[in-house]
């Protein structure tokens, strides 16, 4: 009788863990695209992951039409702060504590702010050097979470591992990501982001993946 694969066996047909890990952190570096799938007795979901500071408005168009359509925009906490974006709810129940805080608008260059193009310009404004308080309104179509400042050793999401991609491949600590669903509206598992990552060309990589590398890493 065949045994279902494992999350290791799944992924396997994109290499190692450090191949699958070095083909990710490449495409980022170009300002691509990467499935990112965390434990399968977690969220068992995929998310894609974008650089915030390379986002273009068809990447945009792609998450809002094949994915959920829930944009978040990844920040560490000290952006947070500077950007003085508090936490969504003062007492977080949620299930794996996910810090979404208020969402967001651009208050300039932006209709009715779902468009692909008016999150970008979003996504853009919030990610500047120069960007205030004031230059952001809220509520808005854009969804900012905050990532663990212990980063995947203290936390094993996909916003930990957005801004453990980001650095890896040098760019600015901020990411895009939107969870992957099904055309019939259920959740992606591994076997369909597998074929999902194949059919668009998309690197994939686990959350175990880069947690592992940082382990071997601590003890080399």
């Amino acid at each position: 009788m065949n045994q279902p694969q494992t999350h290791d066996g799944l992924l396997s047909r994109f290499g190692t863990p450090e191949e699958r890990i070095a083909l990710a952190v490449e495409r980022i570096r170009k300002g691509g695209g990467v499935i990112v799938v965390d434990d399968d007795d977690r969220e068992n979901e995929g998310d894609i992951i974008y650089p915030a500071d390379a986002i273009t408005i068809d990447q945009m168009a792609f998450l809002i039409r094949t994915c959920s359509g829930i944009v978040c925009l990844i920040l560490p906490e000290e952006r947070l702060e500077r950007l003085d974006l508090p936490p969504m709810v003062s007492a977080n129940s949620a299930r794996f504590g996910t810090a979404f805080t208020v969402s967001i608008e651009a208050r300039t260059g932006v209709t009715t702010g779902v468009s692909a193009a008016d999150r970008v310009t979003t996504i853009r404004t919030a990610i500047a050097e120069d960007c205030r308080p004031e230059d952001l309104a809220r509520p808005g179509h854009v969804f900012p979470i905050r990532a663990n400042p212990g980063g995947l050793a203290a936390r094993r999401g996909h916003t930990e591992a957005t801004i453990d991609l980001m650095f890896r491949a040098g760019r600015k600590p901020a990411g895009v990501l939107c969870e992957v669903m099904n055309p019939d509206g259920t959740m992606a598992r591994l076997p369909e982001l597998v074929a999902f990552a194949v059919e668009h060309d998309l690197p994939i990589v686990s959350i175990a993946d880069l947690a592992g590398d940082h382990r071997l890493r601590s003890v080399a």
